[in-house]
């Protein structure tokens, strides 16, 4: 049933697309119901949900799970999964709401998206979650900002979606099921997952490279979602990782696929969730890198590696491929990292991220042993162009 990929996780995809004859009776239905408006994180989510992304997942959680993800990120049915997947209300609207009725959940623009069967509606400590998925109470944090910025009440239940917004990099963006099916038409089983948010410099080709020499393809799966807003828009990397796959990369060993998930930048607990999620595209192994989601100072270099040890091998399914810092080293004439290179950091190209935007915004391409010219070329244009 898998063409032999790994199987989804929880063991089957949960689709929560309605077919065209539920979409249909639903929006008959949403028109007595009473309406949630839902922003950008909940929209990402719905998609994630409709596509099976977020498997074994059918809607938002319920107070168990809740609980059971922040304090053991695992469902209260013992399968890893550690970041609360969550749709909050105020107090005013959640008294309106009656459990075991139904909720249409509408856009900005009074659209409808999905229905939710709701299940529960409870409160929650958002200085716990931030504590426990984030490990920070500070609101400097994105991913706590937006914990505290949220209202009060927590609806669960399971949703059926019946439409999805108008979709960027619409050639790009494979359902899990697409994936897969792509996968076994190439007749790859053992397939690497690689997460991104920010444009593929020479150290993340190399240990992407690294570990395609032991699996059968690479998926290139950038995220695509919120993210902050010093971050490189979408569309910028987008046109990155297609000059970098045009000139660097075998074409019959990489497939690119974008992520509408939204970045919660929660270090090793996002690591977590963007592995789970990649399992259920159909990657058997996921690249596990310095500070994985990570933001500021709030995580360890390598936490986001060390937090696989703290979950049953055989329940999280997929298998991490763990990375030290890479660099090209100019006495070794080659990409490196300190496990392979003896020599000391004087002859290693290494730039920080500040260096390399005063560079870009200079119009100077960076050192070629730091970055692809096609994709500094790219970077150097879109910081010319005029802000909005």
């Amino acid at each position: 049933m898998t063409d032999g990929l790994i199987a989804p996780h929880g063991g089957t995809l949960i689709i929560n697309l309605a077919s065209q004859a539920e979409q249909q009776e639903l929006r008959e239905r949403a028109q007595a119901l009473p309406q949630i408006v839902i922003g950008s994180r909940q929209l990402a989510d719905l998609e994630q949900l409709a596509n099976g992304a977020y498997s074994p997942l059918k809607g938002f959680l319920n107070h168990a799970d809740y609980e059971s993800v922040v304090n053991t990120m695992h469902l209260s049915n013992g399968l890893p999964w550690s970041v609360p997947v969550t749709l909050a209300v105020s107090s005013k609207q959640a008294e309106k709401l009656q459990e075991g009725s139904e909720v249409a959940l509408v856009d900005q623009a009074d659209e409808l998206q999905a229905v939710l069967t709701l299940e529960e509606k409870y409160t929650y400590d958002k200085r716990h979650e931030a504590r426990q998925v984030y490990r920070t109470e500070e609101e400097a944090h994105p991913g706590v900002k937006v914990v505290y910025q949220q209202e009060d009440v927590l609806l669960g239940g399971p949703v059926r979606i019946v439409s999805l917004q108008q979709q960027n990099f619409a050639q790009y963006r494979y359902t899990p099921t697409q994936s897969r099916q792509l996968f076994a038409e190439r007749g790859w089983k053992r397939v690497v997952g690689f997460q991104t948010r920010n444009p593929v410099h020479r150290a993340h080709e190399y240990i992407q490279k690294c570990a395609l020499e032991t699996v059968d393809g690479l998926y290139l799966h950038p995220l695509v979602g919120d993210t902050k807003s010093d971050d490189i828009p979408a569309d910028v990397r987008m046109r990155c990782y297609e000059v970098l796959l045009e000139n660097y990369y075998p074409a019959d060993r990489v497939l690119l696929g974008v992520l509408p998930a939204s970045m919660r930048y929660a270090g090793p607990r996002e690591a977590i969730f963007h592995a789970l999620m990649r399992k259920n595209y159909g990657c058997s192994h996921f690249i596990v890198g310095r500070d994985h989601a990570g933001v500021g100072n709030y995580y360890g270099t390598y936490d986001a590696q060390k937090i696989f040890a703290e979950f049953d091998p055989a329940l999280l399914g997929i298998t991490p491929m763990f990375f030290d810092n890479s660099f090209f080293c100019r006495e070794c004439q080659s990409m490196a990292s300190q496990k392979t290179c003896p020599h000391g950091a004087e002859h290693h190209v290494t730039l920080s991220g500040t260096k390399v935007r005063q560079l870009l915004r200079e119009g100077t391409l960076p050192p070629r042993e730091f970055s692809r010219p096609e994709v500094a070329r790219i970077l150097i244009e879109a910081m010319r162009e005029p802000v909005a």
